[in-house]
């Protein structure tokens, strides 16, 4: 979007705007062309933007790692097939220093969550007006929709709908293989026999039930507050190029610099994501007597 057709308070709300669709007051469905009309929408509605990305990346992520493992071989490895070889190797070595129990699924679930989510983290590097500008042109030119009405978020992991949907099927996970590995009396006994005697059982109930939920709220918060804040200052560099040439040139040295910052950032934050939901996953594992 250019900024000399918005205000700076328009251009950040544009760019921070999901493209929701939903249904209305009145009954009908359809693309809210505001954010107080995504608000009123209410819970059901979908960020068509996040979706899709998360989505296409998802598959990205399928046919790349796919590709290379058909097309692996004992010989000298291809570009593709040495760079999976890598990020495998490196999952392999991160589950098994933080995973005691044996159980085959966390490996792919680490590598799944590592590798989705970095490639969602990716997206913030790519330029902020690109992608919006080329939905605004798409959404002017066959939906007769005003462009400024058009809201295209590309990073997905900038929305809490996305990263509290990747904790929630963590957390369920979490409660599913405490059950399993332990049985139902055993994960409710070790919620309510420790840390303290079993004669303080609700307390120990209050103290291991908000520890449990913190789990999927901590993971979702820090992935979405780190990569929210970082996504703004992308915004907030992008205004100075509408505020003259000496302004939009140091802005181009300042987003460089974040940019190569923020490749540290966007890795760092999938490996924590990833590390946390091992960790959870062996504590999950983990029977106490």
């Amino acid at each position: 979007m250019a900024t000399d057709t918005l205000t700076s308070s328009d251009y950040i709300r544009h760019h921070l705007t999901n493209l929701t669709y939903g249904q209305f007051p009145d009954g009908h469905w359809g693309f809210a062309h505001t954010a107080a009309e995504a608000k009123e929408m209410g819970f059901w509605a979908i960020h068509v933007d996040s979706m899709a990305w998360s989505l296409i990346l998802g598959l990205i992520f399928f046919f790349a790692f796919r590709s290379a493992a058909k097309k692996a071989s004992a010989g000298v490895p291809t570009g593709l097939q040495n760079f999976v070889e890598w990020i495998v190797e490196f999952i392999d070595h991160s589950v098994r220093g933080s995973f005691s129990g044996k159980n085959d699924i966390v490996a792919p679930i680490a590598l799944t969550v590592f590798v989705w989510v970095f490639l969602m983290n990716f997206m913030d590097l790519i330029a902020i007006d690109w992608l919006p500008q080329a939905a605004a042109w798409v959404g002017a030119t066959f939906l007769g929709m005003d462009p400024h009405h058009v809201y295209f978020k590309i990073v997905p992991s900038t929305d809490p709908n996305i990263t509290f949907g990747m904790a929630i099927a963590v957390f369920w996970l979490i409660l599913y293989y405490s059950v399993k590995v332990k049985g139902l009396g055993g994960f409710a006994a070790e919620l309510a026999f420790q840390p303290f005697p079993k004669w303080l059982a609700p307390v120990n109930l209050i103290l291991e039930g908000v520890s449990l939920l913190a789990r999927p709220i901590s993971l979702a918060l820090r992935l979405f507050g780190n990569m929210y804040a970082g996504e703004m200052i992308f915004i907030l560099i992008a205004l100075m190029y509408g505020a003259g040439w000496a302004l939009g040139l140091f802005g181009g040295v300042l987003q460089l610099g974040w940019a190569i910052f923020h490749i540290l950032i966007i890795t760092l934050q999938a490996f924590i994501f990833m590390t946390l939901t091992i960790v959870y996953l062996d504590m999950a594992h983990a029977e106490h007597h």
